[in-house]
């Protein structure tokens, strides 16, 4: 059953972000994931969330989205990171075909 991770990121350094992205794509892509949204536009339709950007990502199932998680690829990506952005992420198992 997929499995999708949420992120809300905030950045303050746009430079710096730049070399996390890239490296969070290939690691992401090595997982067999793909995003599904990628910082695009944001509405809130209720309460009081307003995400700076918002990231979607969909793996196979759970066990994939933890193996990514914690690849050597993800934590040099997070290690690029340190300092450009702060991050909250979820990961949130997905409901069974119909």
């Amino acid at each position: 059953m997929a499995a999708y991770v949420v992120v809300e990121s905030r950045v303050s350094d746009p430079e710096r972000y730049k070399a996390y992205a890239a490296l969070a794509e290939q690691s992401i892509a090595e997982a067999g994931g793909r995003y599904l949204a990628r910082g695009g536009a944001t509405e809130t339709l209720e309460g009081d969330w307003a995400p700076p950007r918002v990231v979607v990502l969909e793996f196979a199932d759970v066990d994939t989205a933890r193996r990514w998680y914690e690849s050597e690829s993800y934590r040099a990506a997070r290690a690029a990171r340190a300092g450009a952005a702060e991050l909250q992420m979820v990961l949130v198992e997905g409901v069974p075909p119909s």
